[in-house]
C-alpha cells in the first residue's frame, strides 16, 4: 500500500487538504473547505452535539433562520491567551476542540479518498500568529498540535505557510530564482525569501534555500473589519446617544462596535451581561431605531451574513469601479453605493501598515529589490486591488506570479517531506 502526506494549510477563511503519494511523489488530490461551524439550534440533551463543516455549515445556518450557534474565522482565537473556551448547548469547547472539527473533517474526506487512515501531515502555520507576543505565539502553535492531535494526526510536522506557496510555485519555474513570496491570508500577510530551483524540489533538507520570513497580523479579515468600522456599524447605532439620568447625555461605548467589528470577539459576543447592557442602552436612547439593529444582529447571530455582504463588495471591487453594499433581514435595511476610491480609503491605514512592515523586513535582512528575480502572490487578500497596486508600484520592474490562491500552500505544505527527515 503507498504512504501517503497530508498537507494541510488551515485558514482563517478557508482550509485545504493536499494527499501526497510518497511512492509516485505526486499529489493525487486537494480538498477545500470554508473555515467554518455550525451548531444546530435543535439539540438532544443526551447525544453528541450535531455540527455542519464548511459550505454545509453556510446552508444549515441560513435554512435554520440563523438561529444556531455559526463560528468563523477559528483560526483568529488561537493566539488569544484571554479565550478559554466557549460553551455551546452547555458543552465546553476550547480551542484546540474547534479547530479539531474542521481538521477531522478535512481528514474524513481525504482517507476516504484514499481508502486509509492517515496520519501523518505537514501542517501550515503563519510566520506570527500574534504580532507582538512570543508567548501568544507559543500559545497558537500548542493549541493547533492539540487540535492536530485530536483530529487524528500522530506524525505532524509544521512549516511557514509562505514557504508552503513558494515550493507549489517552484513547481512552475524552470531555472534558479531568488523569489519573494507573499501570503495574504483572511489573518496574516506572510513574507518569505528565498531561492527556488526546481532542480532541488527533491532536496530533502531545503533549509540553506531559506534566506528571510517575516509576517505581520493583517489579512482580509482586518479590510472587512475596517469596513465594518467604517460603512457598516452607523447602521448599526454608532454614535448612539442615551440618558441614565436626567440631563446627561452620553455616547453608547465604542466598544460594542469594535466587537462587531472582528470575528474573533463577534464569535463569542453573545453573553447574558452584553445582552442586558444592550437592553439598557436601547431603553435609555429612546428606543433609537439603528440602535435596535445592534440588539437584532447579536441576538439573531446575524454577524456572517452582514460579513458576507461585505466579502461580496470587496470582491466585485476587485474587477469593478462601483459596488452596492446590500443588506436586508429582520428589519436590518443596508443599501449603500461603494466606490473603489472610497473602499481604498477605508482599507488605506492596513495597506500602508503591510508596505511598511515589507519595507522594513527588506532592510533588516538586506534584500534588494534588483536583486529579486520574482514576486509569487498567493491568499485569497492578493486579489484586492490596493493589494496588487501595492506590489505593483513598490516593485515595477518584477514580474508578479500567482497560482491558486486557495490551494498553492496546501501543495507546498504537502511537498514538504522531507521535514519528518530533519530530526
Amino acid at each position: 500500500m503507498s504512504k501517503f502526506l497530508y498537507g494541510i494549510d488551515f485558514g482563517t477563511t478557508n482550509s485545504a487538504l493536499s494527499i501526497y503519494d510518497e511512492e509516485k511523489n505526486e499529489i493525487i488530490s486537494t480538498i477545500t473547505v470554508p473555515s467554518l461551524l455550525y451548531f444546530q439550534q435543535e439539540q438532544s440533551a443526551t447525544q453528541p452535539l450535531n455540527y455542519v463543516v464548511g459550505e454545509n455549515a453556510i446552508d444549515a445556518y441560513l435554512s435554520d433562520g440563523m438561529k444556531g450557534r455559526f463560528i468563523k474565522s477559528i483560526k483568529q482565537i488561537l493566539s488569544r491567551s484571554s479565550f478559554i473556551e466557549t460553551r455551546i448547548h452547555n458543552k465546553r469547547y476550547n480551542a484546540s476542540d474547534l479547530v479539531a472539527l474542521i481538521l477531522k473533517d478535512l481528514k474524513t474526506k481525504a482517507d476516504e479518498i484514499i481508502g486509509f487512515d492517515c496520519q501523518k501531515a505537514v501542517i501550515g502555520r503563519p510566520v506570527f500568529f500574534d504580532d507582538d507576543s512570543t508567548a501568544k505565539d507559543t500559545l497558537a502553535q500548542t493549541r493547533l498540535s492539540k487540535a492536530a492531535e485530536n483530529a487524528g494526526f500522530t506524525e505532524v510536522r509544521f512549516q511557514f505557510e509562505p514557504i508552503g506557496a513558494a515550493f507549489a510555485y517552484e513547481k512552475t519555474i524552470t531555472k534558479k530564482e531568488k523569489v519573494l513570496v507573499a501570503d495574504l491570508g483572511g489573518g496574516t500577510t506572510d513574507f518569505t525569501y528565498l531561492m527556488l530551483d526546481p532542480a532541488h524540489s527533491g532536496n530533502k533538507d531545503r533549509r540553506n534555500d531559506m534566506i528571510a520570513s517575516g509576517g505581520i497580523y493583517i489579512g482580509g479579515d482586518s479590510f472587512d473589519s475596517a469596513f465594518m468600522w467604517d460603512k457598516g456599524t452607523p447602521y448599526f447605532g454608532k454614535n448612539t446617544l442615551y440618558e441614565a439620568t436626567p440631563g446627561k447625555i452620553l455616547t453608547v461605548p465604542m466598544s460594542l462596535f469594535a466587537n462587531i467589528c472582528t470575528w474573533d470577539k463577534m464569535n463569542f459576543f453573545n453573553g447574558l451581561r452584553i445582552q442586558k447592557d444592550l437592553q439598557d442602552y436601547y431603553h435609555y436612547s429612546k428606543k433609537d431605531r439603528k440602535f435596535k439593529n445592534l440588539i437584532t444582529l447579536i441576538e439573531n447571530n446575524q454577524g456572517y451574513s452582514v460579513f458576507r455582504s461585505i466579502e461580496k463588495t470587496k470582491i466585485t471591487l476587485s474587477d469593478e469601479q462601483v459596488s452596492q453594499f446590500t443588506y436586508s433581514n429582520m428589519e436590518i435595511e443596508i443599501d449603500e453605493e461603494v466606490s473603489k476610491e472610497q473602499y481604498a480609503a477605508v482599507i488605506e491605514k492596513d495597506i500602508k501598515k503591510i508596505s511598511t512592515y515589507l519595507d522594513e523586513f527588506m532592510i533588516k535582512n538586506n534584500i534588494k529589490a534588483e536583486e529579486i528575480d520574482s514576486l509569487f502572490l498567493t491568499g485569497g487578500s492578493s486579489l484586492v486591488g490596493g493589494v496588487q497596486n501595492l506590489f505593483r508600484n513598490k516593485f515595477p520592474h518584477i514580474p508578479v506570479n500567482s497560482g491558486d490562491n486557495f490551494t498553492s500552500v496546501a501543495k507546498g505544505l504537502a511537498y514538504s517531506g522531507y521535514l519528518f527527515d530533519a530530526d
